[in-house]
């Protein structure tokens, strides 16, 4: 049986780079423009049975966790606009573990939000392809962890956090035997 820190964190935890190198921002936007296609790839086949089986004892279900990422990753594409579009701007922290208690995503069917996926990264990539050098160097206070983040630091860790939760997906379904792609 896998540790619980295992199961927590199957690709390890985040690491914010010391440096960011032209190389590794481009793989992180591949990462994130794939992510609608891999997380799609994972779920769409399952039944609701597992869509509703947590990924780990006191976990979220994958139901959960894609409704977790549409939702996440709503929030870090919005922050990122605000901090191109204002001068380091203060943005508003939110629940997720309350927002992934609520009905919508515990119960409701995983399309919405692969679709809110799909349309948020193809955004997304696109406006971070687009960014230069100083833009990267943007940022927005975080208040809850009493800091600013520059872009370059929130692509890294929305690279991460699409294969963390991926991972999550991938490794339930193989402990379980179950068949996630057609």
């Amino acid at each position: 049986m896998s540790s619980l820190q295992e199961l927590r964190f199957p690709i390890g935890e985040f690491k914010t780079p010391r440096v960011y190198t032209e190389k590794m921002l481009s793989n992180w936007l591949g990462d994130l423009a794939t992510f609608p296609q891999e997380i799609r790839a994972v779920s769409e086949h399952l039944s609701d049975e597992q869509l509703d089986t947590p990924y780990r004892e006191g976990g979220w279900t994958v139901r959960q966790v894609i409704h977790h990422c549409a939702d996440s990753h709503m929030n870090s594409y919005t922050r990122v606009k605000l901090s191109l579009t204002e001068e380091n701007p203060t943005i508003k922290p939110y629940f997720e573990d309350r927002w992934a208690e609520l009905l919508d995503a515990k119960s409701m069917p995983i399309e919405p939000s692969l679709r809110i996926i799909e349309g948020i990264h193809r955004r997304w990539v696109h406006l971070l392809q687009s960014l230069s050098s100083s833009d990267l160097e943007q940022t927005f206070e975080h208040p809850e962890h009493q800091r600013a983040f520059l872009i370059k630091e929130v692509i890294a860790f929305y690279a991460w956090h699409s294969k963390h939760h991926l991972a999550h997906i991938k490794s339930l379904a193989a402990r379980k035997g179950w068949q996630i792609m057609p």
